[in-house]
């Protein structure tokens, strides 16, 4: 039996991020990982779908993504080279809390502290058959290697949405059909709204409102407003979302219960919270970060709450927000938020202010021909007292809004308001100079 300080099951974002800080803080780590390292982001999600986003053609996307992703997966080769880390090739399962093998080798590992950080898998709609050789989810899509002439899309969130921008953009006839009333969900719906009418000018066909029932003879069926319709593909994508990938784990050996979302229910420090047979491990404790606890979905989650995982382990103190998480769709053009969108605002019942301000009026954006852009700030109201005009969020579509999303977070962190956001210096002529009209409003 081998022992070390932290045991880590999966080398996605999460996982091996994780094991190398908590390398260089000096405990000895062993990392299961039984396919490539870097997980479904690095290999077959978050790398290759901005590699097609940013490809000429469909040509190019397809020659140029496994080169860009082995060079990626070769870094993080590098980074679990590290003395301090032992990289087990297998899947690895519990045999019991404070136990972890390896499925094929039978190889045994005990730590005072586990995380499980396996990721997520496609969700797949409970359809009579999902047997229909068109039908694939995002991993097939990537795998193509003849462009298809009509592309038909399930599911009109960030999975949907940017594939629909890339195949349009490709040539491809795209058709997507969603159940809601409108993409995006966790996006602000006026920016939500105006990026899908920005992609339908483009030649994108949307089928809002629409339930799906079945896939078959490359088609697919669907109900609108008590009528059934179909489509005809080439190839069918289905980007329902994502679910906790667990199988295979023997959680039964650790006592682990799981939500009925399927997720792993872990605290606010990312420790499973299901008491453990035993009580718990004396001195240390068993995590799970990532897609996994279903808390927040993204790669740059996943990394952040592993650093948090490490730190709880070795007494160190963060200040990491979990609560101010910024996200992207590289649709073109690109969206972004961080904080609550203004239908969570009104829902919440949170007092708030909105200031817009749009590509079009921006001298850099005029320059670079992207003037199809809307941003939306969210603050306190200046009634609050000392707490008003606090930023409480930012919503935007239009080129690089990614990047003016991310200078709102690290505003949101600080705790700043909108008086001190007017007080900054934005080089001119910039995008970010939008966020600067929109808080002069």
């Amino acid at each position: 039996m081998n022992s070390c300080d932290l045991i880590i099951i999966g080398a996605g974002p999460g996982g091996y991020r994780t094991a190398e800080y908590a390398a260089k803080n000096g405990l000895k780590v062993v990392i299961f990982e039984g396919e490539h390292v870097g997980g479904t982001c690095l290999n077959v999600g978050c790398i290759p779908t901005k590699t097609y986003v940013h490809a000429a053609s469909f040509e190019e996307a397809v020659e140029r993504q496994p080169q860009v992703v082995e060079q990626l997966r070769s870094g993080v080769e590098t980074l679990l080279s590290h003395p301090n880390i032992t990289l087990v090739r297998e899947k690895g399962r519990f045999a019991d809390e404070h136990t972890v093998e390896g499925c094929t080798s039978g190889d045994r590992f005990v730590a005072p502290n586990i995380i499980i950080a396996t990721g997520s898998q496609t969700k797949w709609l409970p359809l009579p058959d999902l047997t229909d050789p068109h039908l694939v989810d995002s991993t097939g899509l990537l795998q193509l290697k003849q462009q298809p002439k009509r592309l038909a899309i399930i599911g009109a969130g960030v999975i949907g949405m940017e594939f629909a921008s890339v195949f349009n953009r490709f040539g491809t006839e795209v058709t997507v059909i969603e159940y809601l009333k409108e993409c995006l969900p966790t996006l602000d719906s006026d920016i939500a709204k105006r990026l899908r009418k920005t992609m339908e000018k483009m030649g994108v066909t949307f089928n809002m409102q629409c339930a799906v029932k079945a896939v078959e003879g490359g088609a697919v069926v669907f109900e609108r407003k008590g009528k059934t319709e179909s489509i005809d593909a080439d190839v069918i994508l289905m980007a329902t979302g994502r679910k906790p990938h667990t199988e295979g784990l023997n959680l039964e050996a650790t006592g682990i219960t799981l939500a009925p979302n399927g997720c792993i229910p872990v605290d606010n420090d990312f420790r499973i919270s299901t008491p453990l047979p035993s009580g718990g491990v004396g001195g240390g404790s068993l995590f799970a970060i990532g897609d996994v606890n279903g808390r927040q979905m993204l790669a740059h989650a996943a990394e952040m709450q592993g650093i948090h995982v490490v730190n709880q382990i070795l007494g160190h103190q963060d200040n990491i927000r979990f609560g101010i998480m910024p996200a992207a769709i590289f649709t073109t053009p690109e969206a972004a938020c961080v904080g609550k969108s203004e239908d969570q605002l009104k829902t919440d019942g949170t007092p708030y202010e909105c200031r817009k301000a749009f590509w079009r009026a921006n001298g850099k954006a005029l320059a670079m021909n992207e003037t199809e852009g809307m941003l939306k700030l969210f603050s306190t109201p200046p009634s609050e007292g000392q707490g008003g005009g606090r930023i409480l969020g930012c919503h935007a579509y239009g080129a690089h809004s990614a990047d003016i999303v991310q200078e709102v977070s690290a505003l949101m962190c600080l705790g700043a308001t909108v008086e001190q956001l007017r007080d900054i210096v934005h080089i001119h002529p910039t995008l970010g100079e939008i966020l600067l009209t929109a808080a002069e409003q």
